[in-house]
């Protein structure tokens, strides 16, 4: 009788534990596709008029932050409509173009790779690879400036883009440094 006790109560604590977990609604910006929408004029925050954006959407998030922030801009995003025309099953870019995004926090600050290994951009996606991850950086930086603003401390992040093999090596110079400042005053 006492395992089965002992194992009842360990497995209480283990419920409990995991239902202590914080979750908090954050904006993920995503870079976003608008074919099958006549959206075709956005002037994209890359300077060019694409059939593309940067947009919000909420997400409710548990995990290490900002890293699990940069893994969620590759979440699957089906844009809701009201028109039975608009069959559009993914927008996100990131998921339509197999472009992969990941972010780990190190004592320098975080790094956010794009690995474009098995980057393929479908028929109906009117972009180029450069202009993908052009609108992928947008939506990190979005996504840190929103994380940052009660922040005390600056941000500094490396972006790498990994994964270019030689017909996609130009892809590499997308890689960048910048710092993303905290918003609430320091002590």
């Amino acid at each position: 009788m006492k395992p089965l006790a002992l194992a009842l109560l360990a497995g209480l604590i283990a419920a409990s534990a995991l239902s202590a977990t914080t979750i908090t609604v954050v904006p993920v910006f995503e870079p976003l596709s608008l074919h099958g929408t006549d959206g075709d004029e956005a002037i994209s925050d890359t300077g060019e008029a694409l059939q593309a954006c940067v947009l919000s959407r909420p997400m409710a998030m548990t995990g290490a932050f900002p890293e699990v922030l940069v893994d969620a801009i590759r979440s699957p995003h089906p844009i809701p409509t009201n028109n039975p025309n608009y069959k559009v099953k993914e927008a996100n870019l990131l998921v339509l173009c197999g472009i992969d995004i990941s972010g780990e926090l190190t004592a320098e600050g975080l790094i956010v790779r794009f690995d474009v290994a098995k980057l393929s951009i479908p028929q109906e996606v009117d972009l180029t690879a450069r202009q993908i991850l052009k609108l992928a950086i947008v939506a990190v930086r979005k996504t840190l400036e929103d994380y940052q603003k009660p922040q005390t401390q600056p941000l500094a992040v490396t972006l790498v883009v990994e994964g270019a093999d030689e017909t996609k090596a130009g892809l590499r110079e997308l890689g960048c440094l910048f710092t993303v400042e905290g918003g609430a005053p320091r002590d």
